[in-house]
């Protein structure tokens, strides 16, 4: 690791943004199936800054949850968190975090802003999707109350991701 330059930022980008996702999980307004956090915010930051690189941190993130720490919103922890109403979208979170990272490594604005958008509506589908096998919910309830109240927090949050990634070098 000693002169690796590019292996030493991978590793602290790693933990920095376990925690900033971590960190967005504790800002959040209760809400039912799912609260509003702050997550997919650091999800989709990781992608910008690390690129295809940010499954790294978001799939560690998922794992340290399942495993027991404190991680997920509002300090829930656990399997359970997985296989509960909320996992769907948790889990989103490891393929959306790669599809926004490859979007961003293109130097094209279009495909950096449809990557950053793909990826949060990936990430509810997936919530979505899980809702619908986890709780029994109709596909039209599971959308309603599992995307489309979403859609516009989570278009404001890809929009702020966006303006924030393109001032970092």
């Amino acid at each position: 690791m000693f002169g690796d330059l590019r292996r030493s930022r991978r590793i602290a980008y790693t933990a920095a943004f376990i925690g900033l996702i971590t960190l967005g999980g504790w800002i959040s307004i209760p809400f039912v199936p799912a609260p509003f956090t702050l997550q997919t915010f650091f999800v989709l930051l990781s992608a910008a800054v690390m690129k295809r690189e940010a499954v790294i941190p978001v799939a560690l993130y998922v794992a340290l949850g399942a495993l027991g720490l404190p991680v997920f919103h509002n300090g829930v922890a656990g399997f359970g968190v997985l296989i509960g109403p909320t996992g769907g979208y948790l889990v989103g979170f490891i393929p959306a975090a790669f599809i926004a990272g490859i979007a961003w490594e293109s130097g094209s604005t279009i495909r950096r802003i449809a990557g950053l958008f793909s990826a949060d509506v990936l990430i509810l589908l997936c919530g979505v999707a899980w809702l619908i096998v986890s709780s029994g919910m109709s596909p039209v309830a599971a959308f309603i109350l599992g995307m489309a109240i979403f859609l516009p927090g989570e278009a404001v949050k890809a929009g702020a991701v966006y303006l924030v990634a393109r001032q970092l070098p």
